[in-house]
């Protein structure tokens, strides 16, 4: 069966003038829309490609933390070297300008137990000469889970002290890795701090873990620490509630927004961590007048924070074209969090970051100009009648014309690769 995947590049060339013509007609430039969605940096996660199981030596018997990736496809990558075996092929199949956004549990350490609070830039020498191979810049995150001194739920707000000075360690060695990468890479490395202290059931006391996460962030952040903030960016990203935090989440939302305005440093978005009613494209314009900058995790949730694979759909084409209309996509740093265990994983990341950067471009290439000029002419009749006709200008011939500039496949030409890789590694992994 012939499909847009077999068309020439003749094919996709006549298509796109025609698209361009059309978008042209509503003083929409094709040509700066694509220039523009191809260089805004998405960050990919690492955690997709091995159901974040990690590379530590650790106790097998660590809990999840509220951390869980569902169904058993073959092929997981059990090692950095498939794990990156797995990331040189998606930058093969996704456009645009790609990070890699890695969790401290993915440390390599020579087949040698080193706890978290010990560990050093050397334990992701090997990441950082990747990235520095193929041109991709890293982020990184401390690993707040997945640990004995974490399976009680609360890791920098217990009030164990000697459980909270463990893990205030882990954050200063993590802000000193960010940093050794950030000056390998000759760029930034956001450092994103997930953590996922909170209760099941009602807890008596919601006051005093919250006081005590703010001051262990703090002894983290501490500027006696030298690591330089222009080099480490740091972020924190709160949660409406998640596994074993069902009722009380210590970092929510609301502290953390609090918190990072009054210490310069990200607010993160995920767009998994909020009620499903929750529209978190609204919230753009009400954050970004006070905080400089937003880090935007994409993620799908159905139903619970569920982090299924990032689909083209209203919630993220919604939250771009908000950004888009309010001339701040290059305020928002974009990163993805998303695991998905039931299909090929090479592919759940391709799906997730063409569809990540497919709402980038759906979002340049909206007439927000003359929308605005209609709405502020009093004309709602026809701004509503031009939105709703927007939905059917042609972005996919824009979309496969991007592809073609990048290099990569354009529309379902990627299948193939993704195909043969996945028989390629499922039996030799099966295998050991």
């Amino acid at each position: 069966m012939r499909t847009l995947s077999h068309s020439t590049e003749e094919e996709i060339a006549a298509r796109y003038e025609t698209a361009r013509d059309i978008y042209a007609d509503y003083g929409v430039d094709t040509e700066l829309a694509i220039e523009h969605a191809l260089r805004i940096p998405i960050s990919m996660h690492c955690w997709q490609g091995d159901d974040v199981a990690g590379l530590e030596v650790r106790d097998p018997a660590a809990s999840g933390g509220g951390i869980l990736a569902t169904g058993g496809h073959p092929g997981r990558a059990r090692t950095g070297d498939e794990l990156r075996e797995d990331y040189d092929e998606v930058l093969d199949l996704v456009p645009g300008e790609i990070r890699l956004n890695l969790h401290a549990m993915y440390a390599e350490t020579g087949g040698q137990k080193v706890d978290r609070d010990a560990l050093t830039p050397e334990h992701f020498a090997r990441w950082m000469d990747w990235g520095a191979e193929r041109g991709v810049d890293l982020d990184f995150n401390p690993t707040y889970f997945a640990h004995p001194r974490a399976d009680d739920g609360f890791t920098l707000s217990h009030a164990d002290e000697g459980v909270r000075s463990f893990w205030i360690a882990h954050g200063r060695a993590c802000r000193r890795i960010a940093e050794a990468m950030a000056r390998k890479q000759g760029s930034p490395c956001v450092l994103n701090h997930w953590i996922p202290d909170g209760a099941k059931d009602s807890p008596a006391d919601r006051w005093s873990p919250r006081a005590r996460l703010v001051e262990a962030l703090d002894a983290v952040l501490d500027e006696a620490a030298g690591v330089d903030r222009s080099l480490c960016l740091d972020a924190v990203e709160g949660k409406l509630f998640g596994l074993g935090s069902e009722d009380y989440v210590v970092g929510s939302h609301e502290f953390y927004s609090h918190y990072a305005l009054t210490r310069r440093i990200l607010l993160c978005l995920d767009m998994g961590h909020f009620h499903p009613t929750e529209s978190v494209a609204d919230k753009l314009s009400a954050l970004l007048p006070f905080h400089p900058e937003l880090l935007l995790h994409t993620s799908r949730p159905i139903r619970w924070d569920s982090d299924h694979v990032v689909i083209f759909n209203d919630d993220l084409r919604t939250v771009f074209l908000e950004a888009a209309r309010g001339g701040a996509l290059d305020r928002i740093r974009v990163a993805l969090d998303f695991f998905d265990a039931s299909i090929h994983r090479v592919s759940a990341y391709v799906i997730g970051i063409r569809a990540t950067r497919l709402a980038l471009l759906h979002a340049l290439l909206d007439p927000s100009d003359a929308l605005r000029e209609l709405e502020a002419a009093g004309r709602g009749a026809e701004k509503l009648a031009w939105m709703e006709q927007t939905r059917l200008l042609p972005l996919g011939a824009v979309w496969d014309m991007a592809c073609l500039r990048d290099s990569v496949p354009p529309g379902l030409a990627w299948l193939p690769a993704a195909a043969a890789h996945e028989a390629r590694v499922v039996e030799r992994r099966r295998n050991g």
